[in-house]
């Protein structure tokens, strides 16, 4: 896998090292930037392939840094923060990051997402066209032309929502999606009482592609937070 360039975005200077010593040993490319004035500046001029993101910054909230940087651009956002309330994620995600990692992290931990996020930074690059494509994730399969899902070939016998909620999980593999993502996508609105259908339908999608295989049922629950369909390896 080819190594992309990491954009650290901290003000700790024993964090930044420690980040940049590690992705130096990984062989990732990088560059550093101090304050959220800073990031954006290299996020505009430098276009790095992924941004590593703490929060707590001396200029502005990581938050508004998200906002800003997702108002002209769709480059993967790794938010770290020592912040680890599910509402601290939740806003996070909402803003637009594409992962949370809470401090103190491991290496190792850092090095998976990572990996992660360029295995869907080279899914858009080599994947066909949506309109075109078949979203598959190990024996799990969505044929979009036609409108039907299948696991290990077999049919998926799955109502709308259920379909919807498929798809939309698949088309944004190994990304953390929030409630409030989802619902908005599926419902067009996001209420109270739909974070508790939404559980439900997803408790019945789990169902029934374990029925089928068991190893194929791949969501993830982040609790309090929302869902994600881990990619099969």
């Amino acid at each position: 896998m080819n190594k992309n360039t990491v954009l650290i975005v901290e003000d700790d200077a024993r964090i930044r090292h420690l980040m940049a010593t590690t992705l130096k040993l990984h062989e990732y490319k990088y560059d550093m930037a101090k304050n959220g004035k800073d990031a954006l500046m290299q996020t505009l001029s430098n276009r790095p392939d992924i941004v590593l993101l703490d929060l707590g910054l001396p200029d502005m909230d990581g938050l508004e840094v998200i906002e800003t940087i997702r108002s002209w651009s769709q480059v993967p956002i790794i938010v770290i923060s020592a912040r680890n309330e599910d509402q601290d994620k939740i806003e996070a995600l909402d803003q637009g990051a594409d992962d949370y990692l809470t401090k103190p992290f491991s290496v190792d931990e850092l090095l998976a997402r990572l990996r992660v996020t360029q295995r869907r930074l080279a899914q858009l690059e080599t994947g066909p066209r949506m309109e075109e494509a078949c979203l598959k994730n190990g024996g799990l399969e969505v044929d979009l032309a036609r409108g039907v899902a299948s696991v290990n070939g077999e049919p998926l016998h799955l109502t709308p929502i259920e379909y919807k909620i498929l798809t939309l999980l698949l088309q944004n593999l190994d990304k953390v999606l929030t409630h409030t993502q989802i619902t908005n996508r599926i419902w067009g609105h996001s209420q109270e009482n739909d974070v508790a259908s939404l559980r439900v339908y997803v408790a019945g999608l789990r169902k029934k592609i374990e029925k089928i295989d068991k190893k194929a049922s791949c969501i993830q629950t982040h609790i309090g937070v929302g869902y994600r369909m881990l990619k099969v390896i």
